[in-house]
């Protein structure tokens, strides 16, 4: 029988589609990817070998011109972890409903916060073992959060997440998470992108961010500073990410290193083979370090990945 997550979503996709008329901005999408590893995991000096989903989705979009200068638009979309024993393994990633016009873009729902979304993509193992959520605090995605983003203005945009204190995640504090960003986060428009961003009471902590990534020729690096604390009580952390990744043909040949005061740090190594526009199969090495543990977890795997 199929589970109450699949109904959802598959109610959610016909009526997003039954609404698609001439006066669609852009047609209704259907999209996702999957991202699946083997891949062996020695975490605490006990090894384990799995077939992972790596943030695999399922989602549906749109927009609707309901004016000359109005815009809506909607995004539905869920993880589909593939290695849950559990038939209902369907996530609510972002799930959110707004308006688009010449005063930017205003949303309303579950979402990424604008820190989150500021980091681009500097993070080169990202929902990977080597993602920088091991070490680093700020990767939310909160359930009741209202999020502007700007229009450009000569390169730059500014962009605001509220949080609202009736969401769980809150327990009962208002949070904030402002960023400002210069360039192309996907480096294809422009060679260089930075973004500074900044949580106040997201999740519990507040922490001030900043990501840099230039591309030259076929050599892309990145960098990110963070500084974090919890909002009531907490000591200042420091950390530091760097990243990089470097094209010959189709293959992607790509290293990170990242460390956090106080709790460790971590090295990844990977290589990424296109198949074609929209699969890849990929290795990679993870090595961490936690200053609470006594021994170093270590992750290797092979996967693929395909996007439609």
């Amino acid at each position: 029988m199929m589970n109450a997550f699949n109904k959802t979503l598959l109610v959610s996709a016909l009526t997003a589609a039954s609404l698609a008329s001439a006066q669609a901005a852009e047609p209704v999408t259907v999209y996702g990817k999957l991202n699946v590893t083997v891949q062996s995991n020695d975490e605490a000096g006990d090894s384990e070998t799995v077939v992972q989903s790596n943030a695999s989705r399922l989602g549906v979009k749109g927009a609707f011109e309901l004016s000359s200068s109005l815009e809506a638009f909607y995004t539905i979309e869920y993880e589909v972890d593939t290695g849950n024993d559990a038939k209902e393994n369907f996530l609510a990633r972002n799930q959110f409903v707004g308006l688009k016009g010449n005063f930017g873009a205003l949303s309303v729902g579950r979402n990424d916060t604008m820190l989150k979304i500021a980091q681009g993509k500097v993070d080169q193992f990202n929902d990977l073992s080597g993602d920088l959520k091991s070490l680093f605090k700020g990767e939310n995605r909160i359930e009741q959060t209202v999020t502007y983003l700007s229009p450009e203005f000569g390169g730059f945009k500014v962009g605001a997440t509220y949080a609202a204190e009736g969401a769980k995640s809150q327990a009962g504090e208002d949070g904030f998470s402002l960023a400002a960003m210069y360039g192309d986060a996907s480096l294809k428009k422009t060679a260089f992108y930075a973004s500074v961003a900044y949580d106040s009471e997201v999740k519990g902590y507040d922490i001030l961010r900043a990501t840099v990534q230039a591309k030259l020729a076929g050599l892309v690096l990145g960098g990110m500073y963070q500084q974090e604390e919890k909002s009531v009580d907490g000591d200042s952390k420091t950390g530091y990410l760097v990243s990089a990744a470097y094209n010959i043909a189709d293959v992607t040949l790509k290293g990170q290193f990242q460390d956090m005061e106080d709790k460790g740090d971590s090295w990844s190594i990977g290589a990424d083979y296109k198949l074609g526009k929209p699969t890849k199969v990929f290795a990679f090495y993870t090595s961490r370090d936690m200053e609470s543990a006594d021994d170093t977890d270590n992750y290797i795997g092979v996967g693929i990945e395909h996007k439609f």
